[in-house]
């Protein structure tokens, strides 16, 4: 963090009731090369198709020049160039927002200063795109509460379209508790304004945040820091009789109860709260469920075989026990995010299964070590196993489809795997570990 970004964070830190009325000005030609620094080699260019190594030939007259248009309030970004990619398994497509080179500094830069401000604000349940925080302290954190607090009932929420719905009108005032500088106003606003292309037609932004924009993570927690978190901290647990929690990543979040009718009572106020602020809970992906150290008891009297579970970040949580008969939580990879990542490998393999075998095996070997470190949480070993004899059988199909002639049966094939030396699964992230 620069020397100006540091000291700012160091007063929201110390003054949480200020307000900065000059931040405009840090917005400067060296912070902006910084920010060019940062920036990927590989990105796809926006509407005006200028990438990151065109933009660096004359870096320091388009710096220079984007500074005084910001200076004078000239500068307007322009749209977003919006592509679509197909959602594996399905028939359908994603919507893809891709910024102009400059307008992704702009926002990388307010970002940071944005970020240096609110983060001191930011309550300690919100995991999301903040520094030093992951997916597996989130998850560590609701490991915790699950496991050692009065926890028995689970609101697992699901807001339709979050990103797509941010009202911009409530999240320029949500800015205003902190921020009154009118020039960052200014830009954040055109920003929010400044619509996408698709098929050579502009379409303006109505709502939501910049779609692929540098700053929408940042105004995504903004937005929810003041509609759900401070909420849930000032209101919601002091009208509850018994012990009540959220853990939040973005948009995700599993709020935790001791008793049924606290969990019933928000479940119930959660969409009204919502829809004040343009936002709607999805029903369908919304329920209330027993979990805890009784669940299991509580299942048995209903009749059920076991508990209900919860998918959160990629992870089905079940109720289970440790080796001494204690309550644990464990997990393991939803089902669906298998499906999704079992798919990528299958369409990647598909495509470069022609590439020498060596080079094949070896980018194989990487992808399976990045899926072994992003999904290797304690409890999730069968899952990873799973994730390599699939990935194995994959490479079966498709090397045998190099040519009209099949080259293996599976006996022959196996024993070329274990010459291949492919990583095995190892659980890299101990959920008990404290961060």
């Amino acid at each position: 963090m620069s020397t100006g970004l540091a000291r700012i964070a160091e007063i929201a830190a110390e003054r949480p009731n200020e307000m900065f009325t000059s931040l405009a000005h840090h917005i400067n030609v060296q912070f902006l090369r910084e920010c060019h620094k940062e920036m990927s080699n590989q990105a796809a260019p926006g509407i005006d198709g200028v990438t990151k190594e065109e933009y660096e030939m004359n870096l320091d007259a388009n710096l220079d020049d984007l500074v005084k248009r910001l200076k004078r309030g000239a500068y307007r970004p322009q749209p977003v160039r919006r592509t679509y990619i197909p959602k594996l398994g399905t028939n359908k497509v994603r919507p893809l927002g891709i910024p102009a080179y400059e307008d992704k500094l702009v926002q990388t830069a307010l970002s940071k200063i944005v970020s240096a401000i609110y983060e001191a604000d930011f309550l300690d349940f919100s995991y999301g795109f903040r520094p030093n925080r992951c997916i597996h302290d989130a998850l560590r954190k609701l490991n915790y509460l699950i496991e050692t607090r009065k926890v028995n009932y689970v609101v697992d929420a699901d807001i339709k379209g979050f990103f797509d719905h941010v009202d911009h009108e409530w999240l320029m005032k949500f800015l205003s508790q902190r921020i009154v500088d009118p020039s960052i106003h200014r830009i954040i606003r055109r920003i929010l304004k400044a619509g996408y292309m698709e098929a050579e037609e502009l379409h303006e932004s109505l709502e939501g945040t910049p779609q692929g924009g540098c700053i929408s993570p940042v105004l995504a927690n903004i937005y929810l820091h003041y509609v759900l978190d401070i909420w849930f901290e000032k209101a919601v647990k002091k009208a509850c009789r018994g012990d009540a929690y959220i853990v939040r990543y973005a948009d995700d979040f599993i709020c935790c109860f001791q008793y049924e009718e606290d969990a019933m009572k928000f479940f119930r106020a959660l969409p009204g709260r919502l829809g004040k602020f343009n936002l709607e809970l999805s029903q369908e992906k919304s329920k209330v469920i027993g979990f805890g150290r009784f669940a299991a008891e509580s299942a048995k009297k209903r009749g059920l075989s076991k508990p209900d579970t919860f998918d959160f970040l990629g992870f089905t949580h079940y109720c289970s026990q440790s080796r001494q008969g204690k309550f644990r939580v464990k997990r393991r990879t939803s089902r669906k995010k298998f499906k999704a990542a079992l798919l990528r490998m299958k369409e990647w393999i598909q495509k470069h299964r022609t590439v020498p075998l060596q080079d094949l095996i070896r980018e194989i070997g990487v992808k399976l070590q990045g899926y072994y470190r992003q999904c290797g949480v304690t409890d999730n070993f069968a899952m990873l196993a799973k994730y390599r004899h699939k990935t194995i059988e994959l490479l079966f199909k498709w090397l045998n489809r190099r040519s009209q002639r099949r080259s293996w049966d599976w006996d022959k094939f196996r024993e070329l795997v274990k010459t291949w030396n492919l990583p095995r699964p190892r659980i890299y992230v101990n959920i008990y570990e404290r961060g």
